[in-house]
């Protein structure tokens, strides 16, 4: 593996054929643990609503089993969706991770719904109105894990207070989460593998607006990317075809290529060489030097096996 590039794991937690959801959550912790033995930065979990293939509605509570679980990986959200909760609960959630799993707690958040209209509504109400509120939101949250939130002019504070605060970043596929990441001083992390937009312009953008924080002093982001990797390029083409098709599965859809029977512009398949190399090309289009990877394949061995692979183990 190329020693200036990093990789980390980006968990969908996905429900494949007759799993059950304990068992999908069973395999989280085994990918987990297998990242971190393998070298991976950080593993981090979604967070979905109501969705039948999906099983993680609760990302903090997933992270805190797995890190008892795990001893040096980085543990992360990816993300925690903002508009549906208040900060303060966010901020006690992840500072209670970062005060069991010291130096090792990324709160990434995001602006997405995570489910249905209806999943939405049945969750917190408004959405739309939340998302308009959602620079309020991030302020309070930043200001709560700095010790200087008040409300009506009374300080709160976000308890326990751990020695290392958790890390934020946010989570998007368009100039709006860049520009909130640069406005708040937060990482960024571009989520390739969902969007048809220029990363690179994106991503530029965010570093141009970047305004320090207290936390960060310069613009550090990431790129999420969909791989499939396999010992041969036809094996790993056979896996890429045996992806669900749009309709079929609750995972973020593949745009096709132009013949729509080829695998998709924004999955990364082929042997470890190859994807390496093509990840190369887009850290150094990106300008990013780390990468969350999703592995979109519907068996849970292959899975391990792409990863593995992936990190030359």
């Amino acid at each position: 593996m190329n020693s200036q590039l990093k990789l980390s794991v980006l968990d969908l937690v996905p429900r494949w054929g007759e799993s059950s959801f304990e068992e999908a959550l069973q395999q989280a912790v085994i990918l987990a643990q297998s990242a971190e033995q393998w070298g991976y930065g950080r593993y981090w979990a979604a967070e979905h609503h109501d969705l039948e293939r999906l099983s993680c509605a609760s990302p903090e509570i997933l992270l805190s089993h797995i890190g008892a679980r795990t001893t040096r990986i980085r543990l992360g959200s990816g993300a925690v969706l903002l508009p549906h909760y208040s900060p303060l609960k966010v901020a006690e959630n992840f500072r209670m991770l970062a005060a069991l799993y010291p130096g090792r707690i990324d709160l990434g958040i995001g602006r997405a719904p995570g489910g249905s209209a209806h999943t939405s509504m049945a969750l917190s109400g408004n959405f739309l109105g939340h998302v308009a509120d959602l620079p309020q939101r991030i302020r309070a949250l930043t200001e709560l894990l700095e010790d200087r939130y008040r409300y009506d002019d009374v300080p709160v504070a976000a308890k326990p207070v751990p020695a290392a605060q958790p890390v934020m970043w946010m989570l998007g596929t368009n100039t709006k989460g860049a520009g909130y990441a640069a406005e708040f001083g937060t990482g960024y992390v571009f989520g390739q593998f969902m969007s048809d937009t220029d990363g690179a312009e994106i991503l530029r953008s965010y570093r141009e607006g970047f305004q320090p924080s207290a936390d960060l002093r310069e613009p550090r982001a990431m790129v999420a990317v969909s791989v499939i990797c396999a010992e041969t390029e036809e094996q790993a083409r056979k896996l890429a075809a045996l992806i669900p098709r749009p309709g079929e599965s609750d995972l973020p859809s593949e745009p096709t290529d132009s013949d729509s029977s080829g695998p998709s512009r924004r999955l990364i398949i082929g042997t470890p060489a190859s994807v390496r190399d093509k990840l190369q090309m887009m850290a150094e289009k990106y300008r990013c030097d780390e990468f969350l990877v999703v592995t979109p394949v519907s068996d849970y061995d292959a899975r391990l096996e792409s990863y593995r692979l992936l990190m030359g183990q």
